[in-house]
């Protein structure tokens, strides 16, 4: 347990830092449901749904619907193509029209390993984002990495945390910062809720948001007889 502290103290040390800019909105929420589908050993597939509110149970801000198709290159690294459609309304910031709607493709790699036994994934990924405004159209392109862990605490309770740094391409360069940290609670062996807080830092505004998301796989994998 002593290897986690270091790690848990440094991230909780940067949110601090960050809650230290005062945020525009209300204590808002994201809401996750995420589902993991393998084919085969190479092979799966994830869908995922997802809302967020200016506040935990109303005040809409966008919703996010997404699909992926993943390769597992070996058990550490997995590459992964996906599509999200996203219904953004941004009528709180007064600006003229109150959606506006989003095409996005993306593609990303991840990787994981252990340093001192202490879990560590690393996520990179590239998004091709297309918006439809009333004035016209407009595409950008975005870098995110992310890195985190994962800690058991026992069969049923873990502890999720990571950060991740978003840049755009085209102006802007460092556009985004995002710090996560989850309690889990294994709710099966194939299905498990996480309920945490985020730090959103974007645009010199600092956003508080709690976080509730629910977690399950199949596996479509054809059984070995015994």
């Amino acid at each position: 347990m002593k290897h986690y502290i270091a790690p848990l103290v440094f991230l909780l040390t940067i949110s601090l830092g960050y809650s230290q800019t005062v945020p525009k909105d209300k204590l808002g929420a994201w809401y996750t449901l995420f589902g993991s589908h393998r084919l085969s050993n190479k092979l799966s597939i994830h869908t995922c749904a997802q809302t967020w509110l200016y506040e935990p149970a109303t005040n809409f801000n966008l919703v996010i619907l997404q699909g992926g198709l993943s390769y597992h290159i070996n058990n550490k690294l997995k590459a992964t193509v996906a599509y999200s459609f996203l219904d953004i309304d941004r009528s709180i910031q007064d600006i003229e029209g109150m959606h506006i709607f989003e095409n996005r493709i993306s593609e990303q790699l991840a990787f994981k390993h252990k340093l001192n036994n202490l879990p560590i994934g690393h996520r990179l990924r590239i998004e091709h984002r297309l918006f439809n405004l009333r004035k016209g159209n407009s595409v950008k392109h975005r870098l995110r990495y992310r890195l985190g862990t994962k800690i058991k605490l026992n069969n049923m309770l873990f502890i999720r945390a990571h950060n991740e740094v978003m840049a755009h391409i085209e102006d802007d360069f460092f556009s985004e910062n995002r710090l996560y940290g989850a309690l889990g609670i294994n709710l099966s062996k194939s299905c498990n809720l996480q309920l945490g807080y985020m730090h959103r830092y974007i645009k010199g505004d600092g956003l508080h948001r709690l976080q509730a998301g629910l977690y399950y796989k199949t596996d479509f994998r054809k059984k070995t007889s015994q």
